[in-house]
């Protein structure tokens, strides 16, 4: 079942979902940038703490397809609204101090919630949004993570300077609270046709062949991985190569700048061309970039132009689901994959090309960046000609 297209963008529910998405990223963020400050809460704790971010992660890579099946089954706005309620529940208990044990728990419980969020609110914007619109709202949508990390920088580190870590966990325990209510009250429900059961172990395993094996369902994550593999580990390693003058600027800049390609050239685009012909577009940039870098490492022109090339890929990748598959359980299903394969690309991408860089230095890194840009190129390239042959 296709749901109707609106004829006019509903822009108030859209920025609505938006800010819950912005809740979202900061599941992971609140922990990231005070990860320095957890030992002077948690001393006891040592190598555990590594666990306090990649546990929200984890749920996402077990998980991230049988998110879209529970989310279409519970329907899009209530799994959206309980998942808002649980994170702000999980944060609240994280805001009290809890002992190290019961906070690891709470981080695991709050990917569960993180990953409702992320598969459910984009799919709820495809819905919303004029056909001529979704590449803006669904671009838009792509900012969520880079937004509230620099909302967390910017506002959360001052909280926390004042007042302490757990002030950031109740500040955003009140920030979902909001959401959930505001979302509760406004947001319509969005058919998605018949849904299936929920699989047992060998149900699901076929359901995630046949989801990676369909051309249309596993595009958009297929580019993902290899996006969230390249972009997270660029930002976290690429300071060691920079001129320390020049590193805090450039860094702030670079997703800063990603964001505002996305939404202007990479909107632009999306208005002229496919979804998939602009995501190749910036894989192929961004490849040619890495490869400038080998060149001149620590270029500050390379580097931003980097970033820009990289947003193309951000936010065609949203709005490539839409695109690819018009029903609205197809879309929770393709927003799933996403959920799956970014987890991934954001867990392993960091260690990976740290390993390599350890070994190899700054051109081993740079050129396994390319190397893997123009595979994502590839695998959208041959995901397309199997759409074609189908």
């Amino acid at each position: 079942m296709t749901h109707a297209v609106p004829s006019v963008t509903d822009w108030p529910r859209v920025l609505l979902l938006w800010g819950a998405g912005l809740g979202a990223a900061a599941q992971y963020g609140k922990v990231s940038v005070i990860f320095d400050r957890l030992p002077a809460l948690y001393p006891e704790a040592g190598a555990l703490l590594g666990w306090a971010v990649s546990l929200v992660g984890g749920v996402g890579i077990v998980l991230g397809i049988t998110a879209g099946i529970v989310v279409a089954r519970l329907t899009l706005r209530r799994a959206l609204i309980w998942a808002l309620w649980l994170g702000a529940a999980m944060s609240l208990l994280q805001g009290l101090a809890p002992p190290l044990w019961l906070f690891l728990a709470s981080r695991l419980v709050e990917g569960a919630s993180h990953l409702a969020i992320v598969v459910a609110a984009p799919t709820l914007i495809a819905s919303l949004s004029a056909e001529r619109d979704r590449g803006l709202t669904l671009t838009l949508w792509g900012t969520f993570f880079g937004v509230a990390f620099a909302i967390l920088s910017w506002a959360g580190l001052p909280l926390v300077d004042r007042a302490g870590a757990p002030a950031l966990f109740l500040a955003h325990a009140l920030f979902m609270s909001a959401a959930a209510l505001a979302l509760s009250r406004s947001l319509p429900e969005v058919p998605t046709g018949p849904v299936p059961p929920l699989p047992g172990l060998g149900a699901l395993a076929r359901q995630h062949l046949a989801i990676y094996r369909s051309p249309r369902l596993s595009a958009p994550a297929a580019g993902w991985l290899f996006y969230t593999f390249c972009f997270v580990s660029l930002l976290t390693l690429l300071p060691a190569y920079l001129d320390p003058g020049q590193r805090a600027f450039l860094i702030g800049a670079m997703p800063l700048l990603s964001i505002a390609t996305s939404m202007t050239l990479g909107v632009w685009m999306l208005r002229r061309m496919s979804s998939i012909a602009v995501i190749q577009i910036g894989f192929l940039a961004s490849a040619a970039c890495a490869l400038a870098l080998l060149a001149v490492p620590g270029s500050p022109a390379i580097c931003l132009a980097f970033a820009a090339a990289l947003g193309l890929v951000q936010g065609a990748s949203f709005a490539a689901v839409p695109d690819l598959n018009p029903g609205a359980q197809d879309r929770a299903l393709a927003n799933g994959a996403m959920a799956q394969t970014g987890n991934i690309g954001n867990t392993l991408g960091t260690p990976v090309l740290f390993a390599l860089a350890s070994l190899g230095g700054h051109g081993v890194m740079m050129a396994t960046l390319c190397a893997l840009l123009l595979a994502g190129a590839a695998a959208h390239w041959g995901l397309h000609l199997a759409r074609r042959a189908a």
